[in-house]
C-alpha cells in the first residue's frame, strides 16, 4: 500500500514544528529574549550622544541570545529527571524524552562558542562576563537550587550581568553606570523571584528545590519582607543614576515612582502573604525593569 503524499508531507511538516518548538523551550525563548532586552537597552544608554549604532545592538543581542540560550540548555540538562517532577517543567523536551541529552549539550555547546566569540568582537570584559554568567547559572545556581534559599543569591549574579555585558561593551571597562544598571536589576530579581517561589512552592519541592525560605514546610512570611527591603534598595539606585550623568531629574522620579509602586506590592505581599498579593507582585515585577531602563533610554533620546 503506497503512501498518501499529502500524509507524508504533513508528517514532516508536524515534526519539523515539533523540533522548533522544543527548541524554543530549550533556549526558554521568553526568558532569553528578556534578558537580550536588558542587555540591549544597558547598550544604548551607555553609547555616546550621536547616531545610535544599530549594528552593534543586534550583534549584542545575537551574542546574548546566544550565550542565555546556552545556559538554559545546560540547566535543563542537569535538571531534565527533577523537570518530569513539575508541572510547570514536565513537557520540556529533555524531561518529556522529546531530545536527547547528546543533542541538547550539542546545541549549548555551538550556541555557547558562538555567543561568546561574539561578545569578544566588541572586548574581552564583554567575552569575559559573558562566560561568568553562563557558568555561574548553569554550574553553580543549578546545583544550589536543592541546596537553599541562598541559590538565589547566587542566580542574582548572573541574573544581573547582562546590563553589565551592555555596558562593558561600549566601555570596555567598569563604569559607575554599568555597576549601577547591576545593582538595579541584581536587587530586582528578589521581589521577582520569592513571588514566583511562594507561588511554585508546592511544584519546586515536589523537584526537591529548596529555593523558598519555609518553616515547617510552608512559605515562611520572611521572604515578603526581604522583597519589600530589596526594593528599598532600589531607591538610591535610580537617583544614582541622575547622580552620575545619565539621566534627568525627571527620569529619576519617574524611576522612583515605579520603585515605590514596587516596594508597595513588596509590603502587601509580607503582610498578606496570599496568592492574590503575590500575583499582584510578580506581574507588577515583570514591567518593573523594562520600564525603568526603558525611562532613562528615552530620557537621553
Amino acid at each position: 500500500m503506497s503512501s498518501n503524499p499529502e500524509s507524508v508531507q504533513q508528517i514532516k511538516e508536524s515534526l519539523i514544528l515539533q523540533k522548533v518548538s522544543d527548541y524554543k523551550l530549550l533556549v526558554k525563548l521568553r526568558l532569553s529574549l528578556t534578558v537580550v532586552f536588558s542587555s540591549v537597552i544597558a547598550y544604548l544608554i551607555a553609547l555616546p550622544s550621536g547616531p545610535i549604532n544599530w549594528q552593534g545592538a543586534a550583534l549584542l543581542a545575537l551574542g546574548g541570545f546566544l550565550v542565555t540560550g546556552a545556559a538554559n540548555a545546560l540547566n535543563q540538562v542537569l535538571e531534565k529527571d527533577y523537570d518530569r517532577l513539575m508541572k510547570r517543567t514536565a513537557n520540556r523536551p529533555l524531561a518529556a524524552g522529546r531530545m536527547s541529552v547528546s543533542e541538547a549539550v550539542l546545541a549549548a555547546g555551538f550556541m555557547s562558542l558562538f555567543g561568546i566569540v561574539l561578545l569578544a568582537l566588541f572586548n574581552p570584559w564583554a567575552s569575559f562576563f559573558g562566560t561568568l554568567a553562563l557558568v555561574l547559572y548553569a554550574f553553580v545556581y543549578t546545583p544550589f537550587k536543592r541546596i537553599g534559599p541562598v541559590a538565589v543569591l547566587i542566580g542574582a549574579v548572573p541574573g544581573a550581568l547582562p546590563v553589565l555585558i551592555g555596558v562593558v561593551a561600549v566601555d570596555a571597562q567598569l563604569s559607575a553606570l554599568g555597576l549601577i544598571l547591576f545593582g538595579i536589576q541584581f536587587f530586582w530579581q528578589f521581589p521577582h523571584f520569592w513571588a514566583i517561589g511562594w507561588l511554585g512552592h508546592e511544584d519546586y519541592s515536589r523537584a526537591g528545590y529548596k529555593l523558598f525560605p519555609s518553616v515547617n514546610g510552608e512559605p515562611d512570611s520572611a521572604a515578603g519582607l526581604q522583597s519589600f527591603v530589596y526594593a528599598l534598595l532600589l531607591m538610591p539606585l535610580c537617583f544614582g543614576l541622575y547622580v552620575i550623568g545619565m539621566g534627568t531629574l525627571i527620569a529619576a522620579l519617574v524611576a522612583l515612582a515605579l520603585t515605590i509602586g514596587y516596594a508597595v506590592f513588596s509590603w502587601n505581599f509580607y503582610r498578606q502573604g496570599s496568592r492574590k498579593s503575590a500575583l499582584w507582585l510578580m506581574f507588577y515585577s515583570f514591567g518593573y525593569l523594562p520600564l525603568v531602563l526603558l525611562t532613562f533610554f528615552i530620557d537621553k533620546i
